[in-house]
């Protein structure tokens, strides 16, 4: 990790909420597999592997190239536009959702045959 400013990654923003703030509210099925957050705003996003893709469909939309894991324990940056992996700064936290919350998520809205949603 580098002190050094990467252009579309701001260390001192925080993540939006704690889950895909589009599928809270309501856009889409409402869950998600994975989260995703944008290094440059801090939106919440679900991944695109999950039904409505919010997080990448931001970062195209918005112009934001780097996304980043939500997830415990995941520290990587992925550039959309290049479609590869770096490394970065450390973002404000907290750098992931809660570790109990469920994956996929939220709890109680994830249906039964999640894994045929998935891209």
């Amino acid at each position: 990790m580098s002190n050094e400013r990467i252009p579309g990654i701001d260390p001192d923003v925080g993540p939006s909420g704690e889950g895909c703030a589009q599928c809270l509210a309501g856009d889409g099925p409402g869950w998600w597999l994975h989260l995703r957050r944008c290094a440059q705003c801090g939106r919440i996003g679900c991944c695109d592997s999950s039904p409505s893709q919010h997080a990448g469909r931001h970062a195209r939309e918005a112009g934001h190239p780097f996304l980043t894991s939500f997830e415990p324990g995941e520290d990587w940056f992925w550039n959309v536009e290049t479609g590869n992996y770096y490394e970065g700064p450390r973002l404000r936290a907290p750098e992931s959702h809660p570790r109990e919350q469920p994956v996929p998520g939220p709890e109680g809205r994830v249906p039964e045959d999640w894994q045929e949603h998935l891209h």
